[in-house]
């Protein structure tokens, strides 16, 4: 089978003083022009208007929102009572977006600095001294090495423009999306493989009958959507089964948690396979209808006994057959959800194929209560830079790995190409909306790859970490200030009548200070490289109106439509152009496994515990760090010890502890001890995204540990160049 895969296919004046001080004082100095979000009481709406084409972005579910704005400023975000998707409910994360919206810590304006990377003195400058500066240093890199000397690490919706530029019209192969590399691209190109489509959440939990959850932990992710369908499906009376080292919010709820020992979940799926296949209690109408290479997967699980599985896994065989008899008793209708942040032990491509050759095993696909994919809307206009011809000196291709890579560079290839100059240099790195620091592990080799760059250039909203390393650092507009995509779907609960939407991104407050959107951004900064005459959309607006021409629509249009355009939907069930591959004779090809194989991974040393993480039900990740009202919430992260190994350790509930890894790596700050014999002797669990160190954020820095800085030991997907996140591990010292 061929692998087509492409984003598409996934899815987007007057300087002040020269003296260099710390951006810090630079904002303080800047503080009388910042707009506060003004203490309303509940229910007092009096003289306000509500702004319609809100969609959020505190995380990437991209709720559909309504402002309620007064004298100008945002008082308050609500759900969109037209939303057929999140309807008129928010989360916390949601509802903190005012708080974002005025943070005064908040990048106004463009900054020079005029000190080190990673110890930065910021001098504020003009736009046209910041783009002039951009252009020329990017423009030289590319004219002296070509463009493959530069590299862009770009992250959201604000980010998709620019990165077609970059990519597509000055031609670097070198991008790496932390969206892909450290969260679903191991799951997409996995589904590709088996089944030549890439999975978004599209199962079916509202109508299944049973809920099979691997490490997922719905309650603490809260996309809302999402759990609107897995509680209606609870409601409904589906069973649910859990596989999580950790009693998650998602295990309280599960009739069965199975508390495997991490790294070892392949084995698990290949023994239920293994088990139904041996039992003839798998789907056999749907395998022989739709499945190619059965017999060959069949053959060579045939080894994995529950027995085998229950020594490996660290489960009682009694479990992993009551969980196969569980499925059995209940195919079809059974939602065997794909995961999203999948990136954990370096063996992950595999365990994602089991998952979805699973699914086949009980022909769960386009039946109620199954993998269904809805047929949202089509038709909208496509907006991207013209393509020069592919790129032949693509690390990947050039190395020739990874062959079931998500779309880009792994990140690893550009680290290492980047620090050696091997196979040729890279020295000049653009950074928009992704915080590197913190996504991507070994946080000294990504510090070594930009201390080797010519030129460095962030774009944020926020002063993440990764901002201290810029020589040119701009303001972005937040996605409460601008135009840019355009979230499409369904009704999420399939069985009722269909409908479609469309909702464009529409600003429900003016930009404040100086920022400016990244379309903006771009093509000042294309003007001056000489990309001018390539230049597709000339605004925000224009762009969106050009993708909606393609269905018929305007952003008027959808204005006088309360900010979302509904549609008849079409019924998502039925029969699907469906294969199910298996065995992939063209993975065999390239050097991995024809069929589903489990990768033993390293077990905890003596005397540490592996290091796991999640989401927080409060944070996005490291993108909520500064935000005084959900850090008013959880402004740490306890750190998960099991009872007994707490006793061990003579350790206490609310415990103050750092924590160093295996490789001697202490954690810059401490958190407190949550005792609970919900976790695995094995394991401690920490939230990710805490423990930001630039001092200009100056809510978020130094709360809790981040765990980022302590995954030094790199364990690399092979098929698909993905880090491996869970495969570090601690000791915790108590700090009297």
């Amino acid at each position: 089978m061929a692998m087509n895969l492409t984003r598409r296919h996934f899815l987007k004046t007057a300087s002040i003083a020269a003296a260099s001080i710390p951006l810090s004082q630079v904002v303080a100095k800047a503080e009388s022009g910042v707009v506060k979000a003004p203490l309303v009481s509940p229910g007092t709406f009096k003289n306000t208007q509500t702004a319609v084409g809100g969609v959020c972005e505190m995380c990437f579910w991209r709720c559909q929102l309504v402002g309620k704005i007064r004298d100008g400023r945002l008082i308050k975000l609500e759900g969109n009572p037209k939303s057929i998707d999140n309807g008129v409910s928010i989360c916390a994360r949601g509802n903190a977006g005012v708080k974002m919206l005025y943070d005064p810590d908040r990048l106004k304006y463009p900054m020079k600095n005029v000190g080190k990377r990673g110890a930065p003195k910021w001098q504020r400058i003009t736009w046209d001294e910041a783009l002039d500066t951009c252009a020329t240093k990017l423009k030289a890199i590319a004219d002296r090495d070509g463009a493959k000397s530069l590299a862009i690490f770009p992250h959201g919706s604000s980010a998709t423009y620019p990165m077609h530029f970059f990519e597509h019209t000055v031609g670097t192969p070198n991008v790496s999306e932390a969206s892909f590399f450290q969260c679903r691209g191991i799951r997409d190109t996995a589904y590709m493989a088996t089944i030549d489509t890439p999975p978004n959440e599209d199962v079916d939990m509202a109508n299944t009958k049973v809920i099979f959850l691997l490490g997922c932990h719905f309650g603490e992710n809260i996309h809302v959507s999402h759990v609107k369908r897995y509680l209606k499906g609870l409601e409904n009376g589906a069973k649910l089964v859990v596989v999580d080292p950790r009693y998650s919010a998602s295990a309280a709820k599960s009739d069965i948690w199975v508390q495997i020992r991490p790294g070892t979940d392949t084995a698990f799926l290949l023994a239920i396979m293994n088990y139904l296949i041996q039992n003839k209690k798998y789907n056999i109408d749907f395998v022989e209808e739709y499945g190619e290479g059965f017999e060959k997967m069949a053959a060579g699980i045939k080894g994995w006994t529950l027995e085998k599985a229950a020594q490996e896994c660290d489960v009682p065989a009694a479990q992993i057959k009551e969980v196969a008899e569980l499925l059995a008793a209940n195919m079809p209708n059974v939602a065997i959800h794909p995961g999203r942040h999948v990136s954990w032990y370096g063996n992950d491509f595999q365990r994602q194929r089991a998952l979805a050759c699973l699914t086949g095993v009980l022909g769960a696909f386009g039946v109620p209560g199954s993998f269904v994919l809805p047929k949202g809307p089509k038709g909208l206009t496509k907006i991207t830079w013209p393509k020069k011809e592919a790129h032949e000196e693509s690390l990947q291709a050039m190395a020739d790995v990874h062959h079931y890579s998500p779309p880009g560079t792994p990140t690893d290839l550009i680290r290492n190409t980047a620090i050696t100059g091997k196979p040729y240099p890279i020295k000049g790195c653009v950074i928009w909306g992704q915080n590197p620091i913190q996504t991507i592990p070994n946080q000294e080799k990504t510090i070594k790859m930009l201390e080797q760059m010519e030129f460095v250039m962030c774009v944020d909203v926020m002063p993440t970490d990764i901002t201290m390393f810029a020589d040119i650092l701009l303001p972005d507009c937040s996605y409460l200030e601008r135009y840019d995509m355009i979230k499409t779907g369904t009704q999420w609960d399939f069985a009722d009548t269909q409908q479609q939407y469309i909702a464009p991104r529409m600003p429900l407050v003016a930009p404040g200070f100086e920022r400016k959107e990244s379309i903006w951004i771009t093509n000042e900064i294309a003007k001056r490289m000489g990309y001018g005459d390539k230049i597709p959309v000339k605004s925000q607006e224009e762009g969106v109106d050009k993708m909606l021409a393609g269905v018929n629509l305007s952003i008027a249009q959808i204005k006088a439509e309360d900010g979302i355009h509904l549609q008849p939907g079409k019924d998502p069930y039925g029969e699907m152009d469906l294969t199910v591959l298996f065995y992939n004779e063209e993975l065999e090809d390239n050097g991995y496994p024809g069929i589903p194989t489990y990768i033993p991974v390293e077990r905890a040393p003596a005397g540490y515990a592996r290091l796991l993480y999640g989401r927080s039900p409060v944070h996005t990740f490291n993108r909520t760090q500064n935000n005084a009202w959900l850090m008013a919430e959880m402004d740490t992260t306890p750190v998960w010890v099991n009872d007994k190994l707490a006793a061990k350790l003579e350790l206490k509930e609310g415990d103050t502890v750092s924590l160093v890894n295996q490789d001697g790596v202490k954690s810059r700050t401490t958190a407190t001890v949550k005792v609970t014999p919900g976790i695995r002797e094995d394991s401690v669990y920490i939230y990710h995204g805490f423990g930001s160190m630039n001092p200009d954020m100056t809510v978020g820095c130094n709360k809790g540990i981040d765990d980022t800085s302590l995954i030094t030991k790199l364990a690399v997907d092979p098929e698909t160049g993905a880090h491996g996140m869970r495969n570090n591990f601690v000791k915790l010292v108590k700090v009297s």
